[in-house]
C-alpha cells in the first residue's frame, strides 16, 4: 500500500496587529487580525521532521508586526500582498503564500459635535476582510485578491415577500406578502487584477450592497442577493465575481391573541436557530480564471 503526503500548508493564525499613527495630533488607527500560511515543498518536515526548509510561524508573526511599522498599512490588500511576497522570498521551499486579514473599524467618539482626535468607539457595521494568494515569484508570479465583508447585519421591516414555494405534506410555512427580511451577510468578491484603489473600491462596494438590500423589493433572499451581486459587477469592472453566504435571520410574529391583544405586524420573536442559509455566486461571463484565489476560503458554494 503506497502512502504519500497530500496537500498541506502551515503558518501563524490570528496575529492581532494594531497600528496607531501618531505623527499628527489627530491619530489614526488600523486594527487587524492577520493570518499567514505557506504551501510548497515541505515533505521533509512532515515525513522525517527535518525543519531546515521551514520558516517558523513565529517569524511570520514577527514580520506582520514589524511590517506594520516599517511598511505601514495603506490598505489591508496591499499589506497582505507585501507580506505574501516577502514570505515567498524568505522561504525557498514555498511555492505559494496565503495571507488573510480582517480589519475592525473604529469610529471617532463625538465630542461637542466633532470627532475626537485620539478617542474611538468600535463600529458594528461589519468586518472588512481580504484573502491574498500569491503563487510563484518574478515573471511567474500570480497574485489573487478576494476581499469582502462579514457580520454585516441588516434588516428591512417590509418590502419582502415569500410565496409560491414548493409544498409537500411536511410543509407548514405560511405564504406571506409582507415579512421582515434580515441577515448577517458575508460577501466576498474576487478582483480581476491588482491595479485597484483598494479602500475606494471597498467603500463603494459596501455602500452599493447596502443600497441594493434596502431598495430591492424582495420576493426571496435569493433574488436580493443576485440583485446585489449584479449591481456590483455592473458598476465595478475590477471585480470578476462575488459570492454571498447569508443566514436568514427569522423574525416570527408573536401570537398575542391569548391576551386579547392585536398584533398587526409589530411584535416579533427573533429566532437564532435553526435558520435558512442562502449561498450564491454572481459571476461575470468574461471573468478571468480564478486560479488559487479561493484556496482555503471556507463557507461558500
Amino acid at each position: 500500500m503506497a502512502i504519500h503526503l497530500g496537500a498541506n500548508q502551515y503558518g501563524k493564525a490570528e496575529s492581532r496587529v494594531v497600528r496607531i499613527y501618531r505623527d499628527t495630533p489627530r491619530h489614526q488607527i488600523r486594527d487587524l487580525n492577520v493570518s499567514s500560511a505557506l504551501r510548497g515543498r515541505f515533505e521533509d518536515a512532515h515525513i522525517t521532521g527535518d525543519q531546515s526548509a521551514v520558516l517558523p510561524t513565529d517569524t511570520q508573526k514577527n514580520t506582520a508586526f514589524a511590517f506594520a511599522k516599517e511598511k505601514g498599512i495603506d490598505s489591508i490588500e496591499e499589506f497582505a500582498l507585501t507580506l505574501a511576497d516577502h514570505f515567498l522570498e524568505a522561504s525557498a521551499a514555498a511555492d505559494g503564500a496565503r495571507v488573510e486579514i480582517e480589519e475592525y473599524n473604529w469610529e471617532r467618539i463625538s465630542v461637542d459635535g466633532a470627532g475626537h482626535d485620539h478617542s474611538f468607539v468600535r463600529s458594528g457595521a461589519g468586518i472588512r476582510t481580504t484573502v491574498v494568494n500569491v503563487d510563484g515569484r518574478g515573471d511567474d508570479r500570480k497574485a489573487h485578491v478576494v476581499s469582502g465583508i462579514r457580520d454585516l447585519t441588516v434588516l428591512k421591516s417590509t418590502g419582502s415577500e415569500f410565496h409560491g414555494f414548493l409544498k409537500d405534506k411536511y410543509t407548514t410555512l405560511k405564504e406571506t406578502d409582507d415579512r421582515i427580511l434580515a441577515t448577517s451577510l458575508v460577501a466576498r468578491w474576487r478582483y480581476d487584477h491588482t491595479d485597484v484603489d483598494w479602500d475606494k473600491s471597498y467603500d463603494e462596494i459596501k455602500s452599493l450592497l447596502l443600497e441594493k438590500f434596502a431598495t430591492i423589493h424582495s420576493l426571496a433572499l435569493q433574488q436580493t442577493l443576485y440583485g446585489m451581486g449584479e449591481a456590483v459587477l455592473e458598476r465595478h469592472p475590477e471585480v470578476a465575481e462575488i459570492k454571498f453566504s447569508a443566514p436568514n435571520k427569522h423574525h416570527f410574529l408573536v401570537d398575542l391573541s391569548p391576551f386579547e391583544v392585536e398584533n398587526p405586524g409589530e411584535v416579533f420573536i427573533a429566532a437564532d436557530r435553526p435558520y435558512g442559509l442562502i449561498e450564491a455566486s454572481v459571476v461575470r461571463d468574461d471573468a478571468t480564471d480564478a486560479g488559487s484565489a479561493w484556496h482555503a476560503v471556507p463557507g461558500f458554494c
